[in-house]
């Protein structure tokens, strides 16, 4: 580990050691950085597994960090170069937009696992653009294109590695020089796996199939998915292929939101006793909030976090009542979940091509207004890489007690949304906000149901996952009661790109 600038601890540096044995046995040398061509009948699977607090993302960085210097090519999922035999790869992947975005603001260059399951094509003529950007070949001249919006565009690429962002910043539209979309049909390379607690047996085959290497970084202690029987992809590895991390402390001194999580892991813990270890903590530490009710302005951005769908539902008619909603349409800045995309077969290409651009299922989306059709929506995607799309939307309102949602507008088919004011503690998975707002009564509901997941109690589930979410403020609601907005709904909040990659396609009718 000889020219590392961080010290590990004994599991990061066991982990890190073990993990560069397997690449150097695929062809990777992480101490020499020296490559040789991958081996097509060799095939390695692993496992980086521990709590909040271990230093799976620092060493999940770490490990990229030494890729790139031993000259592996980073692939984003945006554009790829022309294959060669002894090129190698590593693309790093989470399972959501959000979970993507928080890896990238610690400089890692994630993208989501269904981004590269589908490869963009290229205009021919701007793919000549996105060679000499990533150095693959000689400056070009392109008639749409002055030397200015070049020399623009090899900047930004220099700065974020994005081939679409740098030609944005040209002055081109996505529909410019992406033609499409098409599923995956050659294998990668390396994978590394962020959140990968949140993999279903599908997910994970479609992965081995692209990945002769791949890595998953994950927690256990997080809630399995749905129909998956509590176990996790992880837990069906080898004793030798899963590397367990311990926590941190001398990294995460003094975290009160990560003791409370630790504290889930006693089984004699019971929830009134959790409880009192909140409010303890509260009185200690600004970063958790015991509070009576819910913030209104907060749950535009970051959502309640909630057990039931019931309570989910009333809490997101008591935002919309809060700020003035109408009945028969959205505001500006009310946020959304992705919830599907509703096209026929015969429209596949255009499924793919929204998933591709941020719209798949639990994506968080903040409404921005009417597109310039009827049934279109102008929308941020969060996390995405070029957040601004206006597709035609199916928005569904639910309301409490009865069975079918409204539906203030819609087109004959689309991408489908529920409102995100409130979200499950399923759906959070994978997510992170500076501040997390969770339903404590939700919470009591699940520890008095006795239900067990995995052998633990799922109400310590529940509430490490979602004390988890939080980066900076733990706030714990206690009542059923939300507070009056202090601030107006809009969307001036949020970073727009100086040229958005937009989308405003016929609708599919």
């Amino acid at each position: 580990m000889s020219g590392q600038s961080i010290t590990y601890s004994e599991d990061q540096a066991a982990a890190y050691d073990r993990l560069t044995e397997v690449l150097r046995s695929m062809g990777v040398d992480l101490d020499a950085e020296t490559l040789v061509p991958a081996s097509e009948d060799k095939t390695q699977v692993m496992a980086v597994i521990g709590k909040a607090g271990s230093g799976k993302t620092m060493l999940l960085a770490e490990l990229v960090k030494a890729l790139d210097a031993a000259g592996v090519d980073l692939v984003s999922g945006d554009w790829e170069g022309k294959r060669r035999r002894e090129r190698r790869t590593l693309a790093v992947l989470a399972p959501t937009n959000k979970a993507a975005s928080v890896l990238r603001r610690r400089g890692v260059p994630a993208t989501t696992i269904h981004r590269i399951l589908y490869t963009p094509v290229y205009d021919p003529e701007y793919e000549k653009v996105a060679e000499w950007l990533a150095g693959q070949g000689e400056r070009p001249e392109i008639e749409a294109l002055t030397d200015v919006a070049l020399d623009r565009a090899k900047a930004v690429y220099d700065a974020h590695k994005s081939v679409p962002a740098a030609l944005a910043a040209a002055g081109l539209r996505g529909s410019d020089f992406i033609t499409g979309w098409k599923r995956r049909e050659d294998p990668l390379d390396i994978g590394f796996v962020d959140e990968s607690s949140m993999l279903d047996q599908k997910q994970f085959d479609d992965l081995r199939e692209i990945f002769p290497t791949l890595v998953l970084f994950g927690d256990p202690a997080q809630l399995a998915p749905v129909g998956q029987s509590g176990e996790m992809v992880f837990d069906k590895l080898p004793d030798p292929a899963r590397l367990v991390l311990g926590r941190i402390h001398r990294q995460e001194a003094d975290n009160p939101i990560l003791d409370l999580a630790h504290a889930l892991g006693d089984p004699a813990l019971e929830f009134h006793e959790f409880e009192r270890m909140i409010e303890d903590a509260a009185r200690r530490d600004r970063r958790v909030v015991v509070a009576p009710r819910a913030d209104s302005d907060l749950m535009a951005r970051s959502p309640v976090l909630v057990w039931r769908n019931a309570t989910r539902i009333r809490l997101i008619r008591a935002f919309r009542v809060a700020h003035g909603a109408p009945e028969d349409a959205l505001l500006p800045g009310e946020p959304l979940i992705c919830d599907g995309i509703e096209l026929p077969v015969k429209h596949r290409k255009k499924r793919i091509d929204l998933e591709a651009r941020g719209l798949i299922k639990g994506a968080q989306v903040v409404y921005m207004g009417p597109g310039r059709k009827p049934g279109f929506s102008r929308l941020h995607v969060v996390g995405a890489e070029s957040p601004q799309l206006s597709p035609a939307s199916i928005v569904k309102i639910e309301k409490p007690d009865e069975e079918e949602p409204f539906i203030p507008y819609a087109a004959r088919m689309g991408a489908t949304f529920l409102h995100g004011a409130a979200v499950t503690i399923h759906k959070a998975q994978g997510s992170q906000w500076q501040d997390v707002q969770v339903f404590a009564p939700d919470i009591y509901a699940a520890s008095r149901a006795g239900r067990v997941e995995a052998g633990q109690a799922l109400w310590k589930r529940l509430a490490y996952v979602a004390i988890t979410r939080a980066e900076e403020r733990l706030i714990w609601i206690t009542r059923y009661m939300l507070s009056k907005p202090q601030e107006v709904l809009g969307t001036n909040d949020l970073e727009v790109p100086v040229a958005p990659l937009t989308l405003e396609a016929e609708d599919a009718g």
